[in-house]
């Protein structure tokens, strides 16, 4: 699709028509979860300490590795008090017990958790981060390849130079914000501002600092989109059109009519085994995204209901590469993420290369803002066009159904449009754990901040980017 046939989705999604959806019936798969199997099951899972402990295990290779040789890096004792506390209860307890064995030449990090299992591993790629070996699978050799570019020197956006404002011109209310962060709730490790594309306000707390690397949880799924939106301005992609999904290609089968966009805004009618859509078996179990994404059935017609979905953004991104595939062209986010400069920004994926773009994407502060001014320039970068002229408008345009609660959806952003005191262009993309990036373009405001919240401590996202904007003179 063109870009310029951006114009004309909204026509083609009142028009669109499925006929004769009917709801497939769920089978039980296999509790067990061994290398290569299908994990799942019909119902919300019943608590199982044994599938718990080896998740456990799972969820403290893949922090440590990741958290150890992505970015900057962090110690032991950073990661211990930051990525594997206040997380998932029901597997914390284990992941604490656990011990983890650095292989620091190898850049493995093995966990035992069986005496007559392998161990569960993660081991380091080089370009794309960690990858997580699926419960039972032995310990290999993993690939060190090409890594990513140094182009700190270079001016900023692309580099770190000169990336900071005047210091009159950063000595301005935005700095009360950063000493009040405690007031907004969570815990921070990032708050970041950027101003008419320039670093008007940067703060790190606990040992972070400029090219430290932190999960994004579902700000990834912002990030998939906006692979998307290139490839739908290299006319790879159509995302009006049915999703490319091998899976779903049986005759019959009712899922072949659900397109990409739909899968963008949550909105595709599937179904999964819990409410939310987790999808902890691909996380800590290191299950395959293609088979555990692929089997749901569906439940209601497409765009019927919104249903937020880790599935949803997986799929839209086997889609993405499906699509790049006919066309001859790998997909490859390190290589895009490397024009942007974000050369601090790990995309990982499983043990057969399908990236985990819902969840799985280490960055830092500055490359979320990075990301942020792309959108805040409408899609331009450095005088090329990345993104459709329509994009930004397109992925923040809600259409169909809605979630509950203070903020809207859009294709891969959240939308603050209801909130006061915020500009209602306002939108982001945000990430569990207090991860956000919030991009106000009537403002020329980039917003960032990381975090380690819990259930018992969140920020309050609306309170402190009603603030910002406020110190916005």
């Amino acid at each position: 699709m063109s870009s310029a046939g951006l114009g004309g989705i909204a026509q083609k999604r009142r028009s669109a028509k499925l006929s004769a959806i009917a709801p497939e019936l769920l089978r039980v798969l296999g509790a067990a979860l061994l290398a290569g199997a299908v994990p799942a099951a019909a119902q919300a899972p019943k608590p199982n300490a044994e599938l718990n402990r080896a998740w456990a295990a799972g969820y403290r290779a893949a922090f440590v590795c990741s958290s150890l040789w992505n970015g900057g890096g962090k110690p032991i004792e950073a990661i211990e008090r930051d990525e594997l506390s206040g997380i998932y209860p029901e597997i914390e307890a284990d992941v604490r017990a656990l011990k983890a064995d650095v292989d620091a030449g190898a850049k493995r990090v093995s966990v035992r958790y069986r005496d007559d299992m392998p161990p569960r591993i993660a081991e380091w790629s080089g370009r794309e981060g960690c990858v997580t070996l699926p419960i039972g699978a032995q310990p290999k050799a993993a690939p060190q390849g090409d890594r990513r570019p140094d182009l700190d020197a270079q001016r900023w956006p692309i580099g770190d130079k000169d990336a900071r404002a005047p210091i009159a011109k950063r000595l301005t209310p935005f700095n009360q914000v950063a000493t009040d962060i405690a007031s907004f709730g969570g815990r921070s490790s990032s708050l970041l501002v950027v101003k008419n594309g320039r670093i008007a306000l940067e703060h790190y707390w606990g040992g972070h600092d400029a090219h430290t690397a932190q999960r994004t949880f579902s700000v990834a799924k912002s990030m998939a989109v906006t692979l998307i939106g290139h490839a739908v301005q290299q006319d790879s992609i159509d995302v009006t059109k049915p999703a490319m999904i091998a899976e779903w290609q049986s005759p019959g089968d009712p899922r072949a009519a659900i397109t990409t966009e739909q899968l963008m805004r949550m909105a595709s009618g599937l179904t999964s085994d819990t409410a939310g859509n987790r999808s902890d078996a691909i996380y800590m179990g290191g299950a395959s995204v293609r088979q555990w994404t692929t089997q749901w059935p569906l439940l209601n017609p497409p765009s019927t209901r919104y249903r937020y979905a880790n599935n949803d953004t997986l799929l839209a991104t086997l889609s993405l590469k499906a699509a790049l595939q006919k066309t001859g062209t790998p997909l490859d986010p390190a290589a895009f993420f490397d024009r942007l400069g974000m050369t601090r920004t790990f995309v990982e994926h499983d043990k057969d290369g399908d990236y985990i773009l819902s969840s799985q994407v280490w960055t830092t502060a500055r490359d979320l803002a990075r990301l942020g001014l792309l959108y805040q320039n409408d899609g331009m970068w450095q005088g090329a066009r990345l993104l459709p002229a329509d994009w930004r408008r397109f992925v923040t345009t809600p259409s169909g159904p809605q979630p509950d609660g203070a903020f809207g959806y859009g294709a891969g952003f959240w939308l603050l449009s209801k909130s006061d005191g915020i500009p209602a262009d306002a939108f982001g993309g945000f990430g569990n754990r207090g991860q956000y990036v919030v991009v106000i373009p009537s403002r020329e405001l980039v917003i960032v901040r990381q975090g380690y919240d819990d259930d018992k401590n969140r920020l309050d996202t609306a309170a402190l980017v009603k603030a910002i904007v406020a110190a916005d003179r």
